[in-house]
């Protein structure tokens, strides 16, 4: 492995389904002004729109109102990659910066006009990593502003794990270019301390033929916002969203995702699960697909399922599907929430099971599908005693 490189980072349940003649793809976002890299054409949220109204706004730390400052310490950022792969700490006028997708909300926006110097991860083309790029993001207690790109060449193939830990206020912009035929998955982690607050939107451009895989994983933080979204360069791309998170008390952790089928012949599938416990945690996911009228051929799929485990928690669950075309494989989506199995628990217990023990085998088994996804196995583990430490504190 090369040695690591310290990259600084700057100072309800719904479903709609709507087939319409002409849009473009700024409708399925349903935000309030058009995507923008300048902060001042986003107006100050107030939680009355539709893309901010299950955020704790007065919890964001300033974030989405431009009073929160970068302090210069808040993060820091160390990229450990084998050797062939470049890591590079970058300019505002590099060309790469933004290519893969456009900020669609004031937080997004005030990221990618705050952050000082942007770190660019190039996978060279043709090149097929046998181990992971590891990237640590630690936060010492400040605020910060970051820009991530991750670039694969033609026909490269990678795995790269981002570890969020630590406490700090971060917005960040993250981006995916994807060369043709190129296979990228990326599983990025947010085991945040308790006060900690994430806003992040994440941009994937995939080439022609190439697949993108896409894990999120969220167990820490006070308030975490993610915004994954997907658009294609060429026929032939496909992409998986996968997701998994387990919300405690008091917590807030918001998904929302936009997969934009905007060329034919392309594929997409998105699977998010969750687990609830506490009072006042709250879980949002929320799942936007759109498939444009000149993306004939298009196969789509999501769904999201959540697990309330206590009284007090609230989930708000809402896939969205828009058709401009009638030339398509297939597309479909579902959402479901529902209360711990109690039967499961009894039958389990009437094994000789211990209620605890029951308990965990019962939440392990509804997150074994994702994590048996996520293909590195140290991760696979720590998620796993991650999920047995957050059961710990459920109510029995």
């Amino acid at each position: 492995m090369a040695e690591a490189q310290n990259i600084p980072v700057g100072s309800t349940t719904a479903g709609a389904i709507a087939v319409a003649a002409e849009a473009d793809s700024t409708v399925a976002t349903r935000m309030s002004a058009p995507p923008s890299f300048d902060v001042a054409d986003f107006p100050v949220p107030h939680g009355r729109e539709e893309e901010w109204r299950f955020t704790p706004l007065e919890r964001l730390r300033g974030l989405h109102d431009g009073t929160a400052v970068a302090t210069g310490e808040g993060v820091k950022v160390a990229v450990d990659a084998p050797e062939g792969v470049t890591v590079e700490a970058v300019g505002r006028d590099d060309a790469r910066l933004g290519k893969a997708g456009t900020p669609v909300d004031r937080v997004a926006a005030q990221a990618y006009s705050a952050f000082g110097q942007a770190s660019v991860v190039t996978v060279p083309k043709e090149t097929v990593l046998t181990e992971p790029i590891r990237i640590a993001v630690h936060g010492e207690g400040g605020t910060a502003y970051g820009h991530q790109v991750i670039e694969l060449g033609a026909f490269a193939e990678a795995v790269v794990v981002i570890d969020h830990t630590g406490d700090a206020v971060l917005a960040a912009n993250v981006d995916y270019l994807l060369g043709d035929g190129a296979k990228l998955t990326v599983v990025s982690v947010q085991d945040w301390d308790d006060k900690a607050v994430h806003v992040a939107q994440h941009n994937a451009l995939v080439g022609r033929d190439a697949s993108f895989k896409s894990v999120v994983v969220t167990f820490g933080g006070d308030v975490v916002r993610l915004h994954p979204r997907v658009t294609y360069a060429g026929p032939g791309g496909e992409a998986e969203l996968l997701g998994l998170y387990f919300t405690d008390q008091g917590q807030h952790q918001e998904h929302r995702l936009l997969v934009d089928h905007n060329v034919p012949h392309c594929k997409s599938n998105v699977v998010y699960k969750g687990a609830l416990q506490g009072d006042q945690a709250h879980a949002v996911w929320i799942g936007d697909v759109l498939i444009e009228a000149k993306a004939e051929g298009t196969d789509t799929y999501e769904m999201n399922r959540n697990l309330v485990l206590t009284d007090g928690a609230r989930v708000d669950s809402v896939p969205n599907l828009e058709i401009e075309t009638g030339e398509i494989v297939g597309a479909g989506h579902a959402s479901a929430t529902g209360r711990f199995d109690d039967e499961q628990l009894f039958y389990l217990m009437a094994r000789g099971i211990p209620e605890y023990e029951a308990r965990r085998l019962v939440v392990r088994g509804f997150f074994a599908e994702l994590v048996q996804q996520i293909g590195v196995a140290d991760i696979e583990q720590r998620l796993l005693e991650k999920i047995d430490e957050e059961l710990e504190a459920s109510v029995a």
